[in-house]
């Protein structure tokens, strides 16, 4: 009895470990996911009661939505994708998505790219508004980065920075076939908008910015320090982004 306490006091000692390191996100699954990845033996069961014993709970808020802008005349690209989201490959199927962060000196919009291979944040773009040119930056930026080929499917919604004729026509330069969600279905970017939900959930609720490049800043570390090195992603068998990818 003294034994199993004592073992007990050891583990919860862990899980507030991997609960500080997740930025107080992590809920007893992925504790236990990343306590087996660090080699300390423990079932989630057995975690999720000492979390409970200790008041550790995960410190995820509301949800967040974004707007999307899809009442115009472009023209709209078919869904290739039909929520067919596992993609064996990197740089074969790019998701993209944007979403806005309040700051005392107004919004702040940001656009990525994610592979949907590993999930990765692959690029993303800022700025102070919306146009077409935060997407068309996020685009050349991943082709700067990842080289892909000719044949890569990039997936959004209508949002008309996407259906732009100037986005559009870039697509088209490098070879890159479009996709787009059906009218209404955040489903079918559900793997975009589940980034934002990550971002906003673990860093920016209860944030407040006074300028737009102290938002930036919190972004961009989230992006690189934690989100892709080191968050688990069930969908990737509780790995991170970068180490499914040099799986």
């Amino acid at each position: 009895m003294a034994k199993r306490k004592k073992d007990n006091a050891l583990l919860a000692i862990e899980i507030k470990r991997v609960h500080r390191q997740s930025g107080e996100t992590y809920g007893a699954r992925r504790i236990t996911a990343q306590l087996r990845k660090d080699g300390v033996t423990c079932g989630k069961n057995r975690v999720s009661k000492l979390m409970k014993e200790n008041n550790i709970s995960s410190n995820l808020k509301r949800k967040y939505k974004a707007t999307t802008y899809s009442d115009h005349n472009f023209n709209v690209a078919p869904n290739l994708l039909e929520q067919n989201f596992k993609v064996e490959v990197p740089n074969k199927v790019y998701v993209g998505d944007i979403t806005y962060i309040s700051t005392d000196e107004g919004w702040l919009y940001l656009a990525t790219v994610v592979d949907l291979f590993n999930r990765e944040v692959v690029v993303w773009s800022m700025g102070s508004t919306m146009t077409r040119k935060l997407v068309i930056d996020a685009l050349y930026a991943a082709v700067d980065k990842e080289n892909p080929k000719g044949g890569l499917i990039f997936h959004s919604d209508r949002g008309v920075q996407y259906a732009s004729y100037d986005y559009q026509d870039l697509l088209r330069k490098k070879g890159f076939l479009q996709s787009m969600s059906a009218k209404g279905c955040c489903y079918d970017n559900a793997c975009a908008e589940t980034f934002f939900t990550s971002l906003k959930k673990d860093r920016l609720y209860g944030h407040k910015f006074k300028t737009r490049a102290e938002a930036r800043m919190v972004i961009v570390e989230y992006i690189e320090i934690f989100y892709n090195a080191k968050r688990l992603h069930s969908t990737l068998g509780y790995n991170s982004p970068k180490e499914y990818k040099k799986d």
